[in-house]
């Protein structure tokens, strides 16, 4: 472990071991140390992430079952532990999931991504009367997540005029959702990349913004099979394979996702939490 006083002495840094203390949160033996220049103590644990919490053994635990489909309320009944402390968990493990992210995008600024797929999946905030996009912005044949976002749209179809009436005229967040995801994609993003997505006539325009020099392929729309929920394609070549099949798998496995459940999202803010949770599991584990 490489020590680090926390009054950042200018001067060589010089410690001396000072004693030990228990930490009763995760029932370890923890070192103190002693900085012989400004005679500051710290411990070991000082700059941990979890540094100030009580119930750190519960982190890895609230994150298999977050990535499992269990619901904030089960995982507390399961755990006996409070609601409160479930939420600020998953606000913890999605910060951490974030900054995990960042440090593998970092490392791609050397060899740019150049073959890409992107698309929006739909979900909902509390009623299917104020749906959300999720917009996805997937590297093709790893079908690993590079980034992501979330953003509230318009009703559609007979639920337009309901929408409407209950929760007045929704504001349709998606094309300055599309402009912050290539604006972040261009670090990490050759600039005459090969991007593929859906005919949606939006897309060329806010893509060239961006990414003037890149390719850009378009696709119709196909038939959803039962199979992945609708998000994978019934029979014969798919050229969004990619896309459509890490979206299936994020359909499954993030609980307030799945179709006809009861496990919805009452914040965007939470969605983006619990989708950061587990783009890092998807990145690091299953691709």
């Amino acid at each position: 472990m490489l020590l680090e006083c926390p009054r950042k002495c200018t001067q060589k840094p010089k410690f001396s071991k000072f004693g030990y203390f228990y930490r009763s949160s995760d029932s370890k033996k923890i070192q103190r140390w002693k900085c012989i220049n400004c005679k500051k103590t710290f411990s070991s644990a000082t700059n941990n992430a979890c540094f100030g919490q009580k119930k750190r053994r519960l982190n890895p635990i609230v994150k298999k079952l977050v990535l499992a489909k269990a619901s904030q309320r089960r995982i507390a009944k399961l755990l006996k532990i409070n609601r409160k402390t479930v939420a600020r968990k998953i606000e913890f493990l999605a910060l951490q999931s974030k900054k995990s992210r960042f440090k593998f995008l970092h490392s791609l600024r050397s060899q740019k991504v150049q073959d890409l797929q992107f698309d929006d999946m739909v979900s909902f905030e509390h009623t299917k009367c104020k749906p959300l996009a999720i917009s996805l912005l997937i590297e093709e044949g790893s079908r690993k997540v590079l980034d992501f976002e979330v953003s509230e749209m318009s009703a559609g179809g007979k639920l337009a005029a309901i929408s409407r009436a209950r929760y007045g005229v929704r504001r349709d967040g998606r094309k300055e959702a599309w402009l912050r995801l290539f604006k972040r994609s261009r670090q990490f993003v050759c600039s005459t990349a090969h991007f593929k997505s859906d005919e949606h006539p939006l897309y060329p325009k806010v893509l060239s913004k961006h990414f003037p020099k890149a390719i850009h392929e378009r696709f119709k729309g196909r038939r959803g099979c039962v199979v992945g929920q609708g998000e994978l394609k019934a029979g014969g070549f798919d050229p969004l394979f990619s896309l459509n099949h890490t979206c299936a798998m994020i359909r499954d496995s993030v609980g307030r996702l799945v179709r006809r459940t009861w496990c919805t999202t009452k914040k965007l803010e939470n969605l983006r939490d619990h989708i950061e949770i587990y783009v890092d599991y998807h990145n690091s584990r299953l691709t």
